[in-house]
């Protein structure tokens, strides 16, 4: 049925269309998490922005960007090198909170600040690219700590809200490419 459905829209000319539907139906589900967060809720999701060291996801968004030339790059990531961690962890806290639950937020916090997500965080920033993103080994303790309820819970939500936090730093990092 679904094959069938997207063989009628590709032949209306309409596949462009549904792709970017179907891209944005993520982050429009996210949005609606938390729609007012508090300020214990954008101070809890500040505390998981610095746990996550989003700074390094801004210098990875920024780094994929196209500049027209290779002196264009080095200037932006010389201008978003000077950007203290802190301003983006502040910067991206209200958004974020907005796209979690408070349970979220501190579930993720609790995990990467951890050995294990820390592994992870690692390979995250700091491994080359690969086509079956291979996952550092838990140990079994950790391998409890993942497997518990809470924690997989959280874990669906974030990764269903993980592009919507990935435009908000694409967002972050249009701004300082158009300070001055």
């Amino acid at each position: 049925m679904a094959r069938k459905w997207l063989s009628m829209l590709a032949a209306s000319g309409l596949m462009a269309v549904s792709t970017l539907a179907m891209a944005a139906a993520p982050v429009v589900a996210a949005s609606a998490a938390n729609p007012a967060p508090n300020a214990a809720q954008v101070k809890a999701a500040h505390d998981l922005m610095a746990a996550m060291q989003t700074e390094k996801m801004a210098r990875s968004v920024g780094g994929g960007s196209k500049f027209p030339n290779e002196q264009q790059r080095q200037e932006f990531m010389a201008k978003l090198d000077k950007v203290p961690a802190e301003q983006v962890y502040t910067r991206l806290s209200a958004p974020v909170a907005k796209l979690l639950t408070p349970e979220t937020v501190l579930e993720m916090t609790r995990f990467y600040q951890s050995s294990y997500g820390q592994k992870v965080l690692q390979m995250d920033y700091n491994s080359r690219p690969s086509m079956y993103g291979a996952m550092p080994k838990p140990t079994p303790e950790e391998k409890k700590a993942l497997a518990k309820p809470a924690y997989v819970k959280a874990d669906q939500e974030f990764q269903a809200a993980r592009s919507a936090i990935r435009h908000e730093v694409f967002v972050l990092v249009t701004e300082v490419a158009k300070s001055k």
